[in-house]
């Protein structure tokens, strides 16, 4: 049997501003009040608060985790998947969702960005990167103003892959 709900990552740094945390924490209640499982790096950070929103509201969160212990995950990561592999897991959280909300991040949400898009998984960011090429704006990461509207558009867009 197939499951039917909807996976999407949350994608951000392990160090963020109180700003980012608190958006990443309502995506994660958003998602899990609509039914989404979140994927994400299970680490701290946006990673941390956004599985502590969608925690609090009884979604389910998986934490892809760069290392080789599943106790490096975040206290809200109910299902950590250990790889060992460090950076190069980046491309299994973005490969298991169906959608990709970006929360700030680092030159490691950049490259999660790049894998989501590369591969045709819709990203939407919240205060995080912006793309140009050949000096034009690249519009591939649709913007969001808020949790909500990031969350809607990421359901909305979730590709059956």
């Amino acid at each position: 049997m197939i499951n039917k709900q909807k996976i999407i990552a949350v994608i951000g740094g392990s160090q963020c501003s109180e700003e980012e945390a608190k958006i990443a924490e309502e995506v994660g209640h958003q998602l899990a009040r609509q039914g989404a499982i979140l994927v994400c790096g299970g680490l701290s950070g946006v990673m941390e608060a956004a599985c502590k929103g969608a925690s609090s509201e009884g979604g389910v969160t998986i934490g892809i985790l760069p290392g080789e212990s599943r106790q490096a995950a975040n206290p809200y990561v109910q299902i950590p998947i250990v790889t060992g592999i460090g950076y190069a897991r980046n491309i299994t959280v973005v490969k298991s969702a169906q959608a990709v909300i970006a929360v700030g991040g680092s030159y490691g949400t950049l490259s999660e960005i790049s894998h989501a898009l590369q591969s045709g998984i819709p990203v939407i960011g919240l205060n995080t990167w912006s793309l140009s090429r050949n000096s034009k704006q690249d519009n591939s990461i649709i913007p969001a103003q808020n949790a909500t509207e990031a969350v809607d558009k990421a359901l909305d867009l979730a590709t059956d892959q």
